[in-house]
């Protein structure tokens, strides 16, 4: 547990205060796009390196056995030069003057509070005021199922589901691992889930070379997904209109019947906290998949509907915070106990 034994890994501040401050930082300034015209996103670095193995590794003249095998070896070998990137990131943090700037910034672009608000947001505004095909472009930022085969509803569940499924994704595990493990921690565990959403599919291509990395992302979304559920029920007893006891019935009802077994957790809370059904029958490139429904209300997503999810989202984004808080304060009380 490498932040909560040693107490500092900066010479100015805890980790974990930079933790809280890059949560305000994200907050508020979001994706730093006039940063990234210039500098490449740590993401596109990794998602580079992703394509440079996959390129090189992943022939199809070669057999399935060994294809598997060196998947294994890429989405290890690149976890760990991840990680590695982060200890390097971290000394330079301790030995250079004012160098917990730099974690601090990085830290806060690995986040996606806002970003994932705002997209979210567009989608309900697009489908609200310029109708169905206007929230059809702006969903193809958030999903990978056919957009021309959703309705209203199905684009309000679908961005629903993704503001659920990233709120444990790209903040609560982001967070979790950065907690764990400090920079490292928060670094592999980005690669490990940028190899997820490009190599880890069930397809001609990538169900071998792409296997570790499936599994890696659900060893690594374990413990998160189900603390994000937790922070949605949380969350909904705070929002009026949000029924929090439903959102425990659902969340124990039907996470375990989601496709993934990880994503279940945040849509399941949400669902029931919302009195919506989400996920259900959709097409992914052409190919129907007859997935269960998850939560006994309506399927027909409205604008209102996001507006109340986004509500609901902001609230569980604070617990999260308010939770790191709680970790540091903890902390210093043991230390001072020390």
């Amino acid at each position: 547990m490498f932040l909560l034994f040693d107490y500092a890994t900066t010479d100015v501040f805890d980790p974990l205060v930079l933790l809280l401050g890059a949560l305000v930082l994200d907050a508020y300034l979001g994706e730093f796009g006039p940063v990234f015209r210039v500098l490449p996103h740590p993401v596109v670095v990794m998602g580079h390196w992703i394509g440079e193995a996959d390129g090189r590794l992943n022939r199809p003249q070669r057999s399935a056995l060994d294809r598997r095998l060196r998947g294994v070896v890429a989405a290890l070998g690149l976890t760990a030069a991840a990680a590695a990137l982060g200890f390097l990131v971290q000394w330079l943090s301790t030995a250079a003057l004012a160098g917990w700037v730099v974690e601090l910034v990085l830290v806060a672009v690995l986040l996606a509070q806002k970003s994932l608000y705002d997209h979210v947001r567009d989608v309900g505004r697009a489908l609200e005021t310029g109708g169905v095909e206007a929230a059809r472009k702006a969903i193809r930022h958030l999903v990978g199922r056919d957009p021309e085969r959703l309705d209203a509803g199905g684009i309000g569940r679908a961005a629903i589901e993704s503001l659920a499924e990233n709120f444990s994704d790209g903040v609560v595990a982001p967070v979790f691992w950065y907690v764990v493990f400090g920079l490292p921690g928060l670094l592999a565990y980005k690669m490990i889930n940028t190899l997820d959403s490009m190599i880890g599919h069930r397809t001609e291509r990538h169900g071998d070379f792409g296997w570790a990395s499936a599994r890696l992302d659900d060893a690594w979304n374990w413990l998160p997904a189900r603390l994000s559920g937790l922070l949605i029920v949380a969350a909904a007893a705070t929002l009026p209109r949000a029924d929090w006891r439903e959102s425990v019935r659902i969340l124990r009802r039907d996470a375990r019947r989601h496709r993934s077994p990880n994503a279940g957790w945040p849509e399941a809370a949400t669902a029931g906290a919302l009195g919506l059904a989400l996920s259900g029958p959709r097409q992914y490139h052409g190919q129907a998949t007859n997935e269960p429904w998850v939560g006994d209300g309506r399927a027909r997503v409205t604008p209102k509907d996001i507006r109340r999810a986004l509500r609901l989202y902001v609230r569980a984004c604070f617990l999260n915070g308010a939770l790191v808080a709680l970790v540091l304060v903890i902390k210093i009380a043991l230390v001072g106990v020390g």
